[in-house]
């Protein structure tokens, strides 16, 4: 089970998949920290000097502000004073809460800012981003109620520049020393526009200590403005400081020693001047050379910072995710800042984007409106990027896309751990800003992509691919985990699931899950969503389970469990994807291309092969180890059949239990395979009971050479001298030496039992087939059409292996009963010398005694066969003796009597007045003799005339000159030639004995 502790493998692949289609700009996932509730992602603009607080950026940022807004109109600057300025002084940190806001800000005549604002506000900005206004009834865009007496609420109305005063934290006491001082320098400075000035410079030049509530005060607001000048013309220049190096060491050390002590600021104090003819060296320069230029918060990224604090204000300070009513006014008087700052409509669409979007992640990730606002504004900014190639602006497109990017994939490459039923909603908000930021980045930055051309890539498509595939093997890995968890909780418990068939469950539901939830999501971007996730989980699942299999050495139950849970798994996961992929170009193929079959159903397939060649293998092993032992006793049991039979037949209907009891779900499909198996046992055992036991021609002996008769007088009866036994005789005696004892298993008994117990499994198999039928029916996965054919299930070499090994024992059977063991009768003792005196009784005699025992031991459907086959052996035997009997017979004319005489004696003892062999069955096997018989009554020469016609027309004109000897075809008959021979052989005639010695110099003995 080590292959199912991978999680590291696959979640090493989800990595891997992030930078698919992003390698050109390397959109990493470590660009955005890890964050908290309320925590804002660092900025993708740059690092500023250290020394710059967030405090130092906001305040500096409002003074540029209202300096941009004091002077846009064109009119000269002037401050009204408020009555409470000394109060308002000694609270110079105060923040109003909006509950505070009131009309006692100073009267800022001539200033856009001045305009009354209400609650009511319509906001075209906000309609276009789809943007919800706060509900909060002291808004700061709602006015303040505060009353006086017995309750009375008096309606306050608060100016533009009151909220954005509001918004920025900024204390009335520093407002008003703020706009005092910008007064002063328009005063100072009338139709000098604000963005040729160095604001820092201007107002260090009008504040003395004296205008601070105490020298720390003083100390602090002086060294901001020294750092803010540091920044700006030192560390982020507009213009690169290239030769300008004496100019900014001089600067630099200015800017140090006043750090570390106060500089005496005021109109015209001579360190001032120092500062400002340093500060104007450097504000001054152009890249064109032009000098109707100022520059000292317009470099990057500092004017982004600032910038992206001015920004922020757009934002309810008392309800962080809401933009306030005013924001279209607001951002109206933002947009003045530009050319202070440097900041064009392409720099300010980046910069809100990532406003909206990092607000969206400070406030806790829960306002879907602010990430739909910033996929909205992602269109104006993927706009820009197709209309410029400026180096700066990529750079910081690229630092900014790439945070967005980050933070989205960190969601998105594994979307199952971030969203849930709860927060489904912002998926799709999430996916489009990733998209959309991932199209920017490759179609409109990455070189690579311009090289290539733009339709082979489809960036939504492959992006939304990786986060599939991504987010389902992190899935994947941790269900991995769970169900190993899970087993061994079970483990005590009885019958535990294995892991992997745990797994396939767990992956089904995670389908199911991905399919309802997910993927009518991620359809918007990729048609084959869930044929993608399924196609995923698919091959994780495959890894593991062919790692599985490839251990598997034998069927066990838990090995069937899982790859029946595995096959379950397959077809679910196919069928979604095929689903999923009905309205596709290619219909599919090529999600199905990505799942190779597990191939369970092979598994289980060769695994039932294995178990079902085991157990055929041990059944051959059993019937050669029982067939050697088997004694084939006829008193073995009272149906006369070998007890290896019955056993062979009880493993066979045990091994066909064991089968269906399987649990595999297909029986009918592999069930071939083990009867095909089962057959060739048993036809193998057929095989090993006739092996050894003989066949027709093992007794049938060599016939002798022809000789002739001896013409002697009739009388000479027992006085005849005896020959010596015949080549006949020696074969027969030969055959009773090799195949005659009875012990030996071979004796007529013991070939009887031989042949019940193949009529035994021949019977059986009926029996057995039919089983196998009830079997298929009952089992699980067996369908109409597997057992409506019955004819199918048959076992086919066996039943042709038991008729042809019972017609061969029932051949030997009878061959040896007459050749060997009736041969006294038959060869020894039938015609030989006076055919009178040595009729067919003894051999009738004895041959009846062994049909009795054989009506008693053989199964009586086999029975008549047995006792055809003897009869056919008799009477072939009986012919041989007339045909083939050897010098020691000879017959005359009048003997043929006595041989019709024993011919009908051997037929009524097979006809048995009627309990035998039906008679057809007789006259078919005696045929042959009938139509010979009749040559022996036949005159000499007729014979001897017949012989030559039919030679003549056998061998044609080449035997006229000499008669050739006929073949001996065991073909007898009165047309055959040889037959006909034979006769003239063994007539006692003087005729015949001529012919046969002129013709062909016969001897009358061997």
């Amino acid at each position: 089970m080590a292959s199912l502790f991978s999680r590291e493998r696959i979640l090493g692949q989800s990595k891997r998949d992030s930078m698919n289609g992003l390698n050109s700009f390397k959109s990493t996932t470590t660009a955005a920290a890890v964050t908290t509730t309320l925590d804002p992602l660092p900025s993708p603009f740059g690092d500023l000097t250290p020394t710059l607080s967030a405090t130092d950026l906001r305040e500096t940022a409002y003074e540029i502000f209202i300096a941009a807004c004091r002077t846009s109109t064109g009119k000269p600057l002037t401050y009204t004073p408020n009555n409470n300025n000394n109060n308002n002084n000694n609270n110079s940190n105060n923040t109003d809460s909006p509950s505070q806001r009131s009309s006692q800000s100073p009267s800022l005549s001539g200033s856009p800012s001045q305009r009354s604002i209400t609650s009511a506000a319509a906001s075209k900005m906000k309609k276009a981003l789809g943007l919800r206004s706060s509900s909060s009834a002291g808004s700061p865009g709602s006015g303040a109620s505060s009353g006086a007496g017995s309750g009375g609420k008096v309606k306050k109305v608060m100016t533009i520049g009151e909220l954005m005063r509001i918004q920025m934290k900024v204390s009335e006491a520093a407002d008003s020393r703020i706009r005092r001082a910008l007064l002063r320098v328009s005063a100072g400075q009338v139709g000098r526009r604000v963005e040729m000035m160095v604001l820092p410079l201007e107002l260090l030049q009008q504040f003395k200590p004296s205008d601070f509530t105490d020298q720390q005060e003083y100390d602090t607001w002086q060294k901001r403005n020294l750092k803010m000048l540091e920044a700006g013309l030192l560390l982020h220049p507009h213009v690169p400081l290239g030769n300008a190096t004496t100019a900014s060491q001089r600067l630099q050390k200015i800017i140090r020693n006043a750090l570390d002590k106060p500089i005496e600021t005021g109109r015209n104090t001579e360190p001032l001047q120092v500062l400002r003819g340093a500060v104007m060296s450097l504000a001054n320069r152009s890249t064109d050379g032009s000098t109707d230029s100022c520059h000292w918060a317009d470099g990057f990224p500092l004017n982004l910072r600032l910038y992206e604090i001015l920004l922020e204000t757009c934002f309810d300070a008392n309800d962080e995710s809401s933009i306030i009513d005013e924001v279209d006014e607001v951002m109206e008087l933002i947009k003045k800042t530009w050319g202070i700052l440097g900041i064009n409509q392409m720099l300010h669409n980046i910069c809100f984007s990532w406003v909206l979007f990092n607000r969206f992640v400070a406030t806790g990730q829960t306002d879907n409106d602010l990430l739909y606002a910033a996929d909205c504004q992602l269109v104006e900014v993927a706009k820009d990027a197709k209309t410029t190639k400026d180096p700066t602006y990529a750079k910081i497109l690229s630092s900014t896309l790439t945070s967005i990017l980050g933070w989205a994939e960190q969601r998105l490459l594994a979307y199952h751990d971030t969203f849930d039923k709860v927060n489904i909603n912002s998926m799709q908000s999430i996916v489009s800003l990733g998209v959309s930021a991932a199209k920017i980045l490759v179609e409109d930055i990455s070189n690579e992509y311009r090289r290539r051309r733009k339709n082979d890539t489809d960036v939504a498509r492959s992006r939304t691919d990786t986060y599939i595939r991504s987010s389902l093997r992190t899935a994947f890995a941790q269900i991995m985990e769970k169900a190993d968890s899970s087993r061994r909780a079970s483990r005590n418990q009885p019958n535990p699931l294995p892991i992997l068939a745990i797994l396939a469950k767990d992956v089904g539901e995670l389908a199911t899950k991905e399919k309802k939830m997910f993927s009518p999501i991620l359809k918007r971007w990729h048609p084959l969503a869930a044929g993608v996730a399924v196609a995923t989980l698919h091959v994780c699942y495959g890894n593991e389970l062919k790692q599985f299999i490839s251990g598997i050495t034998e069927l066990t139950p838990d090995a069937v469990q899982v790859l029946r849970a595995a096959d379950k798994l397959e077809k679910d996961l196919v069928q979604i994807a095929v689903e999923d992929s009905v309205d596709s170009d290619d219909g599919g193929k090529g999600i199905i291309r990505e799942m190779p079959p597990f191939e369970a159903e092979a598994a289980i397939a060769n695994l039932v092969k294995g178990w079902t060649k085991l157990r055929l293998d041990r059944l051959k092993e059993w019937v050669d180890r029982n067939l050697q032992q088997e004694v084939w006793n006829p008193r073995a049991n009272q149906d006369g059949y070998a007890p290896s039979a019955v056993e062979v037949l009880r493993i066979i209907d045990e091994t066909l239990d064991a089968f269906f009891q399987l649990p595999i779900p297909m029986h009918p499909a592999l069930l071939p395979d083990l009867i095909v198996g089962l057959d060739r046992c048993l036809q193998y055992y057929t095989s090993k009971a006739r092996s050894g036991c003989g066949t027709r021609n093992t007794f049938i002996p060599t016939m002798p050479a022809l000789t002739r008769c001896a013409t002697e007088a009739k009388f000479h009866g027992v006085f005849k001298k005896k020959e010596k036994p015949t080549n006949l005789q020696r074969k027969t005696s030969q055959v009773a030496t090799t195949n005659g004892d009875n012990n030996n298993g071979f004796g007529v008994p013991q070939l009887c039992v031989r042949i019940n117990t193949l009529q035994r499994i021949r019977t059986e198999l009926e029996v057995l087939e039919k089983r196998i039928i009830t079997l298929l029916r009952n089992s699980e996965s067996a369908h109409v059409e597997d057992f409506s054919n019955g004819l199918s299930k048959r076992f086919e070499l066996t039943p042709g292996a038991c008729l042809e090994g019972i017609q061969q024992l029932c051949e030997s059977a009878a061959y040896k009963i007459v050749f060997h063991d009736l041969s006294h009768c038959l060869w020894d003792g039938l015609y030989v010398g006076e055919p009178a005196a040595s009729t067919i009784e003894q051999f009738i005699q004895e041959l009846e005694q062994n049909l009795m025992v054989i009506a008693e031991t053989v199964h009586e459907q086999v029975r008549t066969r047995l006792v055809a086959e003897i009869m056919k052996a008799s009477l072939e035997g009986f012919l041989l003796v007339l045909l083939a009997g050897g010098p020691s017979r000879s017959f005359t004319r009048q003997d043929s009597q006595i041989i019709e005489d024993d011919f009908k004696a051997i037929k009524d003892l097979f006809w048995a007045n009627g309990d035998g062999l039906p008679m057809d069955v007789i006259n078919k096997f005696s045929v042959t003799v009938r139509d010979v018989i009749p040559l022996f009554r036949t005159e000499t020469e007729t014979i001897i005339e017949r012989f030559r016609r039919l030679t003549l027309e056998t061998y044609g004109s080449s035997a006229k000159s000499r008669l050739p000897l006929p073949a001996t075809t065991g073909q007898w008959g009165p047309s055959d030639p040889n037959t006909l021979l034979r006769v003239l052989c063994y007539r006692n005639d003087d005729a015949a004995s001529k012919f046969l010695k002129k013709t062909y110099n016969l001897p009358k003995k061997l």
